[in-house]
């Protein structure tokens, strides 16, 4: 692991396009600004671990669970009815 000080305002460069920056520090916390392109995800350890434990349990459903999932996402067939020009 890489242990890097770093002051208020100043930043870390990792690759070509990922900048962390360190915006505020207030007693024991630190503050960073993220700037990352899109398709790179960026979450704080405690999400990232809760995103990987619902994929894991959605890849153990059974399959007949998740046709029935897939019912319960198909999008209701409505008529619309067109105003007549009496109406």
């Amino acid at each position: 692991m890489l242990v890097l000080s770093r002051h208020r305002d100043e930043s870390i460069i990792i690759g070509d396009d990922i900048v962390i920056t360190v915006v505020d520090i207030r007693g024991d916390k630190v503050r960073l600004g993220i700037a990352a392109p899109i398709e790179i995800s960026v979450h704080r350890q405690e999400v990232y671990e809760a995103i990987q434990r619902e994929n894991r349990q959605a890849s153990r459903l059974d399959p007949h669970d998740a046709r029935q999932i897939d019912r319960i996402g198909q999008p209701v067939r409505r008529e619309l009815r067109r105003p007549r020009a009496d109406d």
